[in-house]
């Protein structure tokens, strides 16, 4: 089992299931035949960014923001292939099957001035809160998208 693998198992698994500990975690792994100490399982948490938060039976574990910003960012860049805007709204063009990526990944910036996006198969619209915001949204998914900052 590489470890891309398992670090898919455990993303899928916390975003699935209410996991409170590390043992239900290996417990979930194991079913997936996946055998893990828990050292390693550890490190896996540590480097996919999971944390405790509240749920709907107490602590559990959750994949945070910021981690999928930090998995995500990688993606995003290659997938990226324009930023087009009118006055309001604003597309980014992706490669075939990559918009709903790019779009989570603009989702989870929670910038003030997006309302929302809406993801097809290549392209994401981006709406913005106001027509004013336009042009500086762009820059700043330009930014974020485009040059990695």
């Amino acid at each position: 089992m590489s470890k891309q693998a398992r670090h898919f198992a455990i993303k899928e698994i916390v975003s699935s299931y209410d996991i409170r500990n590390q043992e239900e975690l290996r417990r979930e792994l194991r079913k997936r035949g996946i055998d893990v100490t828990q050292a390693t399982l550890s490190r896996d948490l540590r480097d996919l960014g999971v944390g405790r938060g509240i749920g709907g039976q107490g602590l559990k574990y959750m994949l945070q923001p910021e981690a999928e910003v930090k998995i995500l960012r990688p993606l995003v860049g290659a997938e990226v292939l324009s930023i087009v805007a009118n006055e309001n709204m604003i597309v980014v063009r992706t490669l075939p099957g990559c918009a709903s990526s790019v779009g989570e990944y603009v989702d989870v910036q929670n910038h003030p001035e997006i309302l929302g996006t809406l993801a097809g198969d290549n392209a994401v619209l981006v709406i913005p809160e106001n027509q004013r915001n336009v042009e500086e949204l762009v820059h700043f998914l330009k930014a974020k998208l485009i040059e990695g900052m």
